[in-house]
């Protein structure tokens, strides 16, 4: 999909970065297709980081790079059209572009996923002229939650009236509610043009939602009949968020995007082969689940990121103890390495659940509706638990890295308000989890029917990887099963009587979900590694994941019978077992990230002397032997 999909040849790497076994379980088995045109351009200009005088850009010189770098991305492909209909390179564009700029990933992927993506899905048999989005002379952008619609975006009320003497559609925003919020639609960046989610007014029956192509501004400015003011700057991102609106604007039947959920044809008359208006707007809106995807993506990079940078940061910083004795790095101490170490099986783990859930969802497309529906529920709840997961992960990481971590030159500030952004980006988790936990609680318990109420489990040894998927399937049931039985007491309440009685165990049983789903991968992924060094790594890992979530368990598991009182007793002893295990190998370990040398170098922390980044010409010690006298002691 890409000028070249060769891995190889990557500016400054001498030996093949997908060859270690444990980055191909990390990046998956066709690693170097997928990914090698996006590590080589993270280490191209003008995608590398640039060398600016404190304070550094202001936020309309990042939003102004952002676009530049999007139009340097757009050059490099080989059809603009193709990142929109690979959901993997999608998935790979976001997960390799998000840790070197947060901005361009977002703007890149409501550009090729949310607008080009949804113009190619829809009117198949009716193509349009897309060489002005393919070619960046208009820029995409996707205008569907309101001010007072986000989550519940199916109510949005933008209209779209048929007029049929003039066969077009009138778009109108009726309130201040109404107004579009958040999406990028000023002319940074060049002419917009955007798909506005509209309610579709014909002959006065409201049809549903649906989208409609509409130019926004020009070079300079919105074009007549549309509103666009600036939002309040959004924390961490330059990205041009505004609110628009649009008063009695006109445009011609051809903007409709339509499809099996509906059409205005040549008779001027609706015909939709969709029952419901909610089915519609779903049918209409389906890019969300790739953008979804997308969020997970950008996450899982960006983890990887900030602990790669940590993790070398920790080798680097040397501290001294308070008795005379030589300075060691600080990675030495358990209580630095710890976290990274619980840091590192986590990144490993959301790696893991984002590569299972993007074959699933990419296998289920075009098949029966019950497998996509399953597949785009995995992939809420992998967002949902990814994205979150992220976030403990780059925050920690910042902090292991002290005050050099708040500096914007070493890498992390944009990460940590990058991932906030994903956590509420094509929905916020909160909503997508309690309706996969809505879902999840009628439907049978994994493993089901084993053991009845009470029953003990069968015995299992703590270092066996099988039995640990095992107990994370308990813990699912045992919250599934709180949750059923509280929304049972509730039955003579009303509908959101029920459903607040039980959500309380239920969105702890989506997470036990997800941390049951991302042990089953681990558990997959051990198991197909041959016996050897990188087998032993990942096991170490994987036990690590499971063991942490099982600790935090572990009163339900005995009380359940799953557990025994000694095997409670372990937990902590295993626990420091595994943590010093792969403390021990942090910098390995993050080595099959796989991550370009020049990315890193990029961030002063991530050298040797980072000190230097701090050096000042001016100063006396380059004027009086100070400097030298300090490079002879060292």
């Amino acid at each position: 999909m890409t000028t070249t999909l060769d891995g190889a040849g990557t500016p400054g790497v001498g030996t093949d970065p997908f060859m270690d076994p444990l980055t191909s379980v990390l990046l998956g088995p066709d690693a170097r297709r997928e990914h090698g045109f996006w590590r080589r351009l993270t280490a191209t200009e003008p995608f590398r980081r640039p060398v600016c005088d404190p304070p550094g850009p202001t936020p309309d010189e990042r939003l102004a790079l952002a676009h530049a770098r999007l139009r340097a991305l757009n050059s490099a492909l080989d059809s603009a059209a193709r990142p929109a209909a690979d959901p993997r390179a999608l998935a790979a564009l976001h997960e390799w572009l998000a840790p070197v700029d947060p901005a361009l990933a977002t703007v890149a992927g409501i550009h090729y996923n949310l607008f080009l993506g949804s113009l190619l899905d829809h009117d198949a048999d009716r193509p349009r002229d897309l060489s002005d989005f393919l070619q960046l002379r208009r820029v995409g952008t996707f205008l569907c939650t309101e001010v007072a619609h986000g989550n519940d975006a199916a109510a949005v009320e933008t209209t779209a009236t048929y007029d049929r003497a003039r066969d077009g559609f009138v778009l109108h925003t009726p309130h201040a509610g109404a107004q579009k919020f958040m999406p990028n639609t000023t002319p940074a960046g060049g002419p917009k043009s955007g798909l506005v989610a509209a309610r579709l007014l014909v002959d006065g029956a409201d049809q549903g939602v649906f989208l409609l192509l509409v130019p926004l501004t020009d070079a300079s400015r919105a074009l007549p009949g549309i509103r666009v003011r600036r939002l309040p700057a959004r924390m961490g991102s330059p990205v041009d968020h505004a609110l628009t609106s649009f008063d009695q604007v006109f445009v011609g039947r051809e903007a409709l995007l339509g499809g099996a959920q509906g059409r205005i044809g040549e008779d001027r008359e609706f015909r939709s082969a969709t029952e419901g208006r909610r089915r519609r707007f779903l049918a209409s809106i389906g890019r969300v689940t790739a953008g979804r995807v997308c969020m997970s993506a950008s996450a899982v990079g960006s983890a990887r990121t900030t602990l790669a940078i940590a993790v070398r940061y920790g080798g680097h910083r040397h501290i001294s103890a308070s008795r005379p004795s030589p300075p060691v790095p600080v990675l030495a101490h358990r209580s630095h390495h710890g976290p990274l170490a619980e840091a590192m099986a986590t990144v490993f783990a959301m790696s893991l659940l984002h590569r299972r859930v993007l074959d699933r969802w990419e296998a289920a497309a075009g098949g029966p509706a019950p497998e996509r529906e399953a597949a785009e529920r995995l992939v809420d709840v992998a967002k949902g638990w990814i994205t979150w997961q992220a976030r403990a992960v780059i925050v920690e990481c910042r902090e292991r890295c002290g005050a050099q971590g708040l500096l914007e030159n070493n890498g992390m500030t944009e990460l940590v308000t990058g991932v906030e952004g994903a956590i509420t980006a094509e929905g916020d988790n909160l909503p997508i989890h309690a309706r996969a936990a809505a879902h999840l609680l009628l439907a049978p318990p994994p493993d089901s029917g084993d053991d009845p109420p009470g029953a003990a489990s069968e015995a299992g040894d703590l270092t066996d990887l099988r039995f640990l998927v095992r107990l994370l399937e308990r813990v699912e049931r045992i919250w599934f099963a709180r949750a059923g039985a509280r929304a049972e007491r509730a039955a003579q309440g009303s509908p959101l009587e029920r459903w607040n009685a039980a959500a309380g165990p239920a969105l702890r049983g989506v997470e036990a979900h997800a941390y049951r789903l991302a042990a089953e991968a681990y558990a997959d992924a051990v198991g197909a590694l041959p016996a050897g060094a990188a087998r032993a790594r990942l096991d170490e890992l994987a036990r690590l994941f499971a063991l942490r979530w099982i600790d935090r368990n572990s009163g339900d598991l005995l009380a359940g019978g799953h557990l025994s009182a000694g095997q409670v007793g372990e937990l902590a002893e295993s626990i420091e077992h595994l943590v010093a295990a792969v403390g021990g190998r942090l910098p390995e370990l993050a080595a099959s990230f796989a991550l370009p040398e020049e990315l890193l170098a990029d961030w002063p922390i991530t050298g040797a002397r980072y000190t230097d980044a701090y050096d000042d010409p001016g100063a006396h010690w380059h004027t009086d032997g100070s400097r030298e006298r300090a490079e002879a002691g060292r």
